[in-house]
């Protein structure tokens, strides 16, 4: 009983070295609109994100996020890389819940997968 609770726990948390994992298999890549972006914006222009503001009043903010995939493509669980900013980390791992749904190719083979997701925010602030 413990053993199996240990390998179901394991296969529910993201490997430590993201660099290994293969980007989601978007069918269509999702755009972050001006409007996704405008919740990012707000959070760092109210002072939720530990974010200087840039020299040249560009903002750029990438997130990852790791995202364990099923066989049959449904999202089973979104961990998104901690950029000292809560908000703006929930919502990316939401986003791109969203952004997966009915949106990923086929594969085949079984078990889950993870993936990682990239969110890129650019705004001029």
């Amino acid at each position: 009983m413990i053993i199996a609770l240990l390998l179901s726990q394991a296969a529910t948390t993201p490997p430590t070295d993201w660099s290994t994992l293969a980007p989601m298999p978007y069918v269509a890549a999702p755009q972050v609109t001006p409007p996704i972006t405008r919740f990012v914006a707000d959070e760092v222009a109210a002072g939720r994100c530990a974010m200087p503001k840039p020299a040249d009043g560009h903002y750029l903010l990438r997130i990852d996020v790791a995202t364990l995939v099923g066989p049959d493509g449904a999202v089973r669980r979104t961990v998104p890389r901690a950029i000292a900013c809560p908000t703006v980390e929930q919502y990316s791992a939401g986003l791109v819940a969203s952004f997966a749904r009915a949106n990923l190719q086929p594969r085949t083979g079984g078990g889950d997968i993870w993936y990682r997701a990239t969110i890129t925010y650019d705004w001029a602030g």
